[in-house]
């Protein structure tokens, strides 16, 4: 999920690989995930949390997964299932989520 943003800072900057994994494992908090689906509709396909840098990757958490239900008229019909909870959540409370 992870490997375009990286791909797209290294083609601005020569800077190692770990360097640029440990800088967005520490910049972001929540990754939404957006994708096209056979229909050519764009859903929510993964809602994760970051949760640290480790062993040469980035850590994350499935917080929601879309899930599909069935079709309509050729139109893919789904929704957001929770997998996890919430673990880091002090910057959301500072923030007043």
């Amino acid at each position: 999920m992870l490997a375009r943003l990286e791909t797209m800072v290294l083609m601005g900057m020569e800077i190692p690989l770990e360097a640029i994994q440990r800088q967005i494992a520490s910049a972001l908090e929540i990754i939404v995930h957006l994708g096209r689906l056979p229909d050519k509709s764009r859903k929510v396909l993964e809602i994760s949390e970051v949760l640290d840098y480790a062993d040469g990757q980035i850590l994350l958490k499935t917080l929601y997964r879309f899930r599909e239900e069935g079709r309509d008229h050729e139109k893919i019909l789904g929704r957001l299932v929770k997998e996890n909870s919430l673990t880091q959540c002090e910057k959301l409370l500072v923030a007043g989520y």
